[in-house]
């Protein structure tokens, strides 16, 4: 991880670019510590993936523990057929 600051980024911007399209994060510090984040596209799909990974496993968990106290409906093939019927 490298720290800058927004003067040094915009100075230096093809230069921390390419650090963190080789997989560097660059943290850009800014007053009130509002600071950001560069990574490259590739890292922030595999963050993106990762994120929607464990809501899927977070969900899934809720479903199993409904599943657990008994609060599901179940529904034969014919009743779900017949829904779909309607």
């Amino acid at each position: 991880m490298i720290v800058t600051k927004q003067m040094d980024l915009r100075a230096n911007i093809k230069k921390y670019f390419d650090l963190a399209f080789n997989g560097e994060t660059i943290v850009v510090s800014r007053k009130e510590n509002k600071n950001v984040v560069v990574i490259s596209e590739q890292e922030y799909n595999e963050l993106q993936r990762a994120k929607r990974n464990a809501e899927y496993l977070a969900k899934l968990d809720r479903s199993f523990a409904q599943l657990k106290k008994g609060e599901v409906i179940m529904k034969s093939m014919e009743e779900l057929e017949h829904m779909a019927d309607e």
